[in-house]
């Protein structure tokens, strides 16, 4: 059995924050290995460590010269003109034959391999990506978080790939189900050290859970037995006749050890508050057509909501599923027909730019109080921002220093402080941890609020959901099954395409020559300004790499300026980061009306 990768006594801290601490792991030939902890806990970090990103304090790295590594990256790699079959041909220097196969295990056929990368719609271009990366031979994966963003069909055809792969891996997923259907070993990164169990996800939380409760059980007996014995001494360590007993209880009281339990990490419970119980029509939607001035997405849409409901709106990228919440949020004028929410509902919207529009200035307890409902009591607040890691030292932090995650958690706990008889959320789990990524599925699968989200997160899906709009081909309508149904329908037509010639994506609509060069000028326009926030976040981020080090190098300095400086790069980051989503989702809707 061949070692791929050797870690022993790794080290890594960001000033007096340490991330692992004498962090030890072997991966061998053919281990797939779901990689689980908290938020900050270092997963991320320790892959950067890998790939020799990021540098580490202490401890060794072994990669021997057989072990070759794959690793996703977020960022585009092919030249705007660039064909998917000549990009990968020029970045494996590969023939176009092995490069078809590869790119066939991903539904990248026939007239997809002529096409140009960028005139795709996204989870297209994360295929293209994912076959890159596996036409290089990697014979060890390392993946972050590959299901972000991706719709369901490409989730699938990941989830098949992985499954049949000969290689090893290490998988950093917020999905439980998609962890459960590829990763057969749990490596476990706590409190900087690393766990590995042979096992998948449920048996080592199962495992975690019984381990936990003999150490408890063991150490009761310990205290109990020390308590009887230092009675006697007490009673009878002062007489002579007593006291060679005395003292032997003495010496056994000293040989009694408890187990050391670490701190534990506190565990998420969510409670959303209730609203009044309500019966009938949520929301009625009338011969409704949803896109933008240059191109109709969907049209003719009826639809009636029930209060209460839990629907999840499913679809491949680029087919309208942000167009069709955005529209129902009035955030974009319908170009059609009409909507109308029941009476007196007040909305809760979480969008992936929502951050972005944070007030910089206001520390994370005072945003939060700021906005909640009037009598919602302090502790209730600190509740709920502890549910999302807002605790002690953190609740004091200003919003302009916090990250991007922390952002979009600190939108997710003002949404659900408020009374809103309805929420909508687009992706809402891309920034938490699986443990609150259930804890919140479970909030809102309890409440009595009418939730419509979009979500590629088969877990949060499967514990919220009682029904499905599918955005598919122009139209929007519900979808009669349940979402178990859903997933095995989708897989049995991505399995049956898997084994035919695959065609393209089918067009929507019949473009004129005015249309065509419209949508050309309107994607040209959109990459341009991806790429410019692309040059401007990499420029922020080395900028902020220097100060962080600097702030390493002298722990015992302070400077006001840098951290000024900081605090605004991050704002700057956040602000790039954000308008690039949003650009993004605006291409994958443009690329669509193009296909």
């Amino acid at each position: 059995m061949a070692t791929l990768l050797q870690i022993t006594g790794l080290c890594k801290s960001y000033g007096p924050q340490s991330i692992l601490n004498d962090a030890e792991l072997t991966v061998n030939d053919r281990q797939k290995i779901g990689l689980i902890g908290r938020n900050g806990a270092g997963k991320s970090t320790l892959f950067k460590i890998l790939v020799g990103r990021e540098e580490y304090d202490e401890g060794q790295v072994n990669i021997p010269a057989a072990t070759r590594i794959g690793y996703l990256t977020q960022h585009s790699e092919y030249t705007d003109e660039e064909t998917v079959i000549d990009f990968l041909m020029r970045s494996s220097g590969k023939e176009d034959w092995e490069c078809g196969k590869i790119a066939g295990s991903f539904q990248l056929k026939n007239e997809i391999l002529e096409a140009k990368v960028s005139s795709l719609a996204g989870g297209y271009q994360m295929r293209v990506k994912l076959a890159a990366m596996l036409l290089q031979e990697p014979n060890l994966l390392l993946l972050d978080e590959p299901t972000n963003y991706l719709d369901l069909s490409t989730q699938l055809l990941l989830e098949k790939f992985l499954k049949s792969y000969t290689g090893s891996f290490l998988l950093i997923s917020h999905d439980r189900e998609f962890m459960k259907k590829t990763c057969t070993e749990t490596l476990e990164l706590e409190q900087g050290k690393m766990t590995l169990y042979p096992r998948p996800i449920e048996e080592y939380l199962e495992y975690k859970e019984e381990q936990a409760s003999l150490i408890d059980k063991h150490n009761v007996k310990i205290e109990r037995e020390k308590k009887h014995l230092q009675k006697f001494v007490d009673r009878f360590g002062a007489k002579a006749s007593k006291a060679s007993q005395a003292q032997s209880k003495m010496k056994q009281i000293d040989r009694l050890k408890t187990i050391e339990v670490k701190t534990p990490l506190s565990t998420t419970t969510i409670n959303i508050p209730k609203v009044e119980d309500k019966t009938g029509i949520a929301l009625t939607v009338e011969d409704l057509a949803i896109g933008y001035p240059e191109r109709t997405i969907a049209k003719g849409i009826n639809l009636d909501i029930e209060r209460g409901q839990k629907i999840v709106v499913l679809g491949d990228n680029g087919q309208g599923k942000t167009t069709f919440l955005k529209t129902i949020a009035g955030e974009l004028k319908q170009l059609e027909g009409k909507f109308n929410w029941g009476h007196q509902i007040q909305i809760g919207y979480y969008a992936q730019h929502v951050p972005a529009k944070l007030n910089s200035d206001e520390r994370v307890d005072e945003y939060l109080k700021n906005t909640s409902p009037e009598g919602t009591s302090e502790q209730d607040i600190f509740k709920m921002a502890g549910n999302f890691l807002f605790k002690d030292e953190a609740l004091k932090k200003t919003i302009t220093v916090l990250s991007g995650g922390e952002k979009a958690r600190l939108c997710l706990a003002q949404i659900l402080l408020q009374k809103n008889q309805v929420i909508l959320l687009d992706e809402p789990t891309n920034h938490l941890d699986f443990e609150t990524v259930e804890a919140l599925a479970l909030a809102l699968q309890k409440s009595n609020v009418t939730v419509i989200l979009v979500s590629h997160n088969r877990t949060f899906v499967e514990i919220i959901a009682n029904g499905i709009i599918e955005v598919k081909n122009g139209q929007i309508k519900r979808y009669a099954h349940n979402y178990e149904e859903y997933v095995y329908h989708l897989q049995q037509e991505i399995d049956e395409e898997m084994d035919a010639p695959a065609s393209a994506p089918k067009k929507i609509n019949n473009l004129n020559k005015e249309e065509t060069k419209k949508l050309k000028a309107a994607i040209w326009e959109a990459r341009k300004k991806m790429s410019n926030l692309e040059k401007g976040v990499e420029k922020l981020t080395e900028e902020k790499t220097e100060i962080l080090k600097w702030c390493e190098e002298n722990p015992q300095e302070f400077s006001a300026e840098k951290t000024t400086r900081l605090a605004e790069i991050e704002k700057k980051i956040t602000e790039k980061e954000a308008e690039w989503m949003e650009l993004e989702l605006e291409l994958d809707v443009l690329n669509q009306s193009m296909n």
